[in-house]
């Protein structure tokens, strides 16, 4: 076992209030010591231990890896042209998914598997350390299993979204599919996955269907998490903290009700601001979350119809321009908020015994991730 001392760091954020002076934990001229992937001490430079080797950022600022909780990077095919209709005024509707279904079945393992690792490294370049990736392009039995197979060689927080919208061919028998879902598919990706997912939302499926497969999921012992309110006020948020889900994502149409229930629970509300970026719908207010006690993320959303990009930094920058959050607060939600929504403790902070996940940016402070957008600000990754 060997130790590395990073040193030389000019702005230290940890999200562990204990290690600094702020609510991120906030260390100027900072070391850390990482050993075994882990971190084994963190505090000023001037009191660091020593280690068998060093390796020094010149006055960089370093946080935590991000912690990307939502994501669709197994498909194959392109939708450029859909993007294109939406910029001219074509609204988003649900059914789009079911183009990218259609190229992901007829494509091979190695297809599916070079763009997987082809957007992993996208991501982890711009300082992505921990990453999940859903299922949802399949839809049948055969398809939904390879992907949550090929999915679980890169990451072990797999979702399975076989409720992603109802295929073509189930149209007129949506019980069928359901039982689908519920049944055979859910025995064929268990093997592979953390996760049940359910797209509960006009289009896709209805309150009733949508608890009975997180019901399924929970039952094999799957953990819940769901995406709801995207496309307007729905039942989404209720369902997910009624079956105590991780978290409900897209949060863009929330009634009051909506908001106080989250703030009840311990579900989080995870934001995902490339989607409206990228559909024009509006962007949800975290500050109204943010003020009503709500835990928030930041995520991706990588997916090749609604969001396809892989950039936290993009995310950090739009949540600050356009969702009322402060940069501290944006790099919190993009770090320490994606754990929460993972339900993970080891990543999204930098403190002893935490996995030594971070980002060295080439900037003095976080504050350049939304001060800065659009320039490739981090230099250097470790670990993920």
């Amino acid at each position: 076992m060997t130790s590395l001392l990073i040193t030389g760091i000019g702005e230290l954020t940890t999200n562990d209030p204990d290690a600094g002076h702020d609510a991120l934990g906030t260390v100027h001229g900072a070391a850390v010591v990482v050993e075994d992937g882990r971190v084994a001490w963190i505090g000023e430079a001037s009191a660091a231990p020593e280690a068998d080797a060093a390796r020094d950022v010149a006055g960089a600022a370093v946080i935590p890896g991000f912690v990307d909780s939502h994501t669709h990077t197994v498909f194959a095919g392109d939708r450029s042209a859909e993007f294109a209709a939406r910029m001219t005024g074509t609204p988003y509707a649900a059914g789009g998914i079911r183009t990218t279904v259609a190229a992901t079945r007829a494509a091979s393992d190695d297809d599916l598997r070079a763009r997987l690792h082809a957007l992993r490294a996208e991501s982890r370049a711009q300082g992505t350390t921990t990453q999940e990736v859903k299922t949802g392009y399949g839809l049948d039995v055969d398809t939904e299993a390879r992907l949550a197979r090929i999915a679980a060689e890169v990451t072990s927080e797999v979702t399975y979204l076989g409720a992603h919208v109802v295929p073509a061919e189930f149209v007129d028998d949506r019980a069928a599919y359901v039982a689908l879902v519920t049944g055979e598919m859910l025995r064929a990706v268990r093997p592979f996955v953390r996760w049940i997912d359910v797209f509960c939302e006009r289009g896709a499926f209805d309150p009733d269907e949508s608890r009975a497969v997180l019901q399924a999921g929970i039952a094999a012992g799957l953990l819940p998490r769901v995406h709801g309110n995207q496309l307007g006020e729905g039942a989404g948020v209720a369902l997910a903290v009624e079956v105590g889900a991780a978290s409900v994502d897209h949060c863009t149409y929330l009634s009051d009700s909506d908001v106080a229930a989250l703030a009840g629970s311990d579900t989080v509300a995870t934001l995902l601001p490339g989607v409206e970026f990228s559909t024009k719908h509006p962007y949800p207010s975290a500050r109204r979350l943010l003020d009503a006690g709500v835990t928030v993320a930041l995520a991706s959303d990588c997916n090749p119809g609604t969001s396809f990009t892989t950039s936290m930094p993009l995310m950090v920058a739009l949540a600050v321009r356009e969702m009322g959050m402060s940069p501290d607060e944006a790099v919190w939600a993009a770090t320490a908020g994606g754990a929460r929504a993972l339900r993970r403790d080891d990543v999204g902070v930098l403190r002893v015994g935490a996995r030594a996940d971070l980002a060295v940016l080439d900037a003095p402070s976080r504050i350049h991730l939304a001060y800065r957008p659009g320039v490739p600000l981090v230099s250097e990754v470790c670990g993920g």
